[in-house]
């Protein structure tokens, strides 16, 4: 209690005595009773009012005398206080500013201090692994075990995620002394989970995630799409796979990543209708330009089909390259080669990159152009590194007579390869 406090009991227990007093002066003290006390051969009476107001005034003194002989005691401690929470700040400055040792140094001093101890220990493990000293780390992370195994847990598990071993970070983060785990130590866990390929225990994660507000609302929307794809990449067995497909909120099942996902899951299970159908029906609703190229990329067959829907979507999308470089593969696959020229040409023009040299690569090494097929795989690294591309000699045309003339310069070759 404060010294102020103490002054305020005091003046209102005076004016209580004194009220006290002028009541019992106007009082018979026959009528109001008397204490007797005897010890040591004496007796020692008074009127019961008195007595009351000796034993209430007994204890105040009692009381005075008890916080003077802790008064030196409680200014140690203060200071105590100040000196272990001075230690930290400067610690803390000190390891937020490189000077590691001096940091560690400091802190590891701070961490006697009941209240900031914690924070000290953690700031002491980031000074001695700052350091290159395994020891030093694991002795102040044992200390901080002791001191709060739900800060130790988060620690550790973050020390292990960022050194690549998801598994320690895991077997950290649940330790039974730990739980409940705070948000921090549950987003670890998620992103430990997804790193050692459970993303599907990991999603299941997101709802606690979003109720406690461990991320931004744009940082989780993200975090859960990457979970849902992953889940869903990760998937062996088709049941399972169209389980969680179907318990997925529709919001989800629009994003070209989990979509793409899925594809290639059921695609690899086996399940190339549906694989196509969602694919199909995903880009009729959102257009997305790497859906398109995965689209003609699956194995999945039905190329004469998959070939007529790309057809028609590029009367809607006459510019798009990755929908150009479909079109090629697909009429690859037909063995049309000429109208895969043709698509890749147009694709080129439109900006498409490493892929579609590649692909152009291939097409004319099949066709026995060897010369023209390695220039355009140098253009394909060319192109991934974000280097200029080299133009293709006009033998290409030549070798090309079907290319659509409207593409053409005043030269007669393809504009982007004169």
């Amino acid at each position: 209690m404060k010294p102020y406090r103490w002054l305020v009991a005091l003046l209102v227990a005076a004016v209580l005595g004194v009220l006290a007093a002028q009541w019992m002066a106007q009082q018979d003290a026959a009528a109001l009773g008397r204490v007797i006390v005897r010890t040591g051969g004496y007796d020692y009476s008074a009127s019961l009012p008195v007595a009351i107001a000796l034993a209430l005034l007994a204890l105040v003194l009692l009381a005075v005398v008890w916080r003077l002989l802790r008064l030196p005691f409680r200014a140690w401690g203060r200071y105590r206080k100040r000196l272990g929470r001075g230690r930290l700040i400067e610690g803390m400055r000190a390891v937020y500013g490189g000077r590691w040792s001096q940091g560690e140094r400091l802190l590891g001093d701070a961490a006697e201090d009941a209240e900031a101890g914690t924070l000290a220990l953690v700031g002491a493990v980031r000074a001695a692994d700052a350091r290159g000293d395994e020891a030093a780390a694991d002795q102040w992370l044992a200390r901080l075990a002791e001191r709060d195994p739900g800060l130790h847990a988060v620690l550790q598990g973050e020390r292990m995620l960022a050194r690549g071993r998801p598994v320690d970070a895991i077997n950290a983060l649940d330790v039974a002394r730990a739980q409940p785990l705070p948000p921090r130590g549950l987003l670890l866990r998620a992103r430990a989970l997804a790193a050692v390929h459970r993303a599907g225990e990991a999603y299941g994660l997101l709802g606690a995630l979003r109720q406690q507000g461990a991320l931004p609302p744009d940082e989780l929307a993200t975090l859960e799409v990457e979970l849902a794809a992953a889940s869903l990449d990760e998937t062996d067995d088709a049941n399972l796979l169209a389980e969680r497909w179907e318990a997925m909120p529709k919001a989800l099942r629009t994003e070209p990543a989990v979509i793409g996902a899925y594809a290639r899951r059921a695609s690899a299970l086996g399940w190339h209708e549906a694989a196509m159908r969602h694919l199909e029906q995903a880009l009729e609703a959102n257009w997305d330009e790497e859906l398109v190229d995965l689209y003609a990329r699956l194995p999945v067959g039905h190329v004469d089909s998959r070939r007529a829907s790309a057809q028609r979507w590029l009367q809607q999308r006459p510019a798009s390259p990755a929908l150009l470089v479909a079109l090629a593969r697909l009429a690859r696959q037909q063995e049309q080669w000429p109208q895969a020229r043709d698509f890749l040409q147009r694709a080129l023009e439109q900006g498409a990159g490493a892929d579609a040299w590649e692909l152009l690569g291939d097409g004319l090494a099949e066709a026995g152009e060897h010369a023209l097929a390695a220039q355009a795989y140098a253009n394909a690294l060319l192109a991934s590194r974000g280097e200029p591309v080299q133009p293709l000699p006009a033998a290409l045309v030549e070798a090309a007579p079907d290319i659509d003339p409207d593409v053409r310069d005043a030269n007669g070759l393809p504009r982007l390869l004169e």
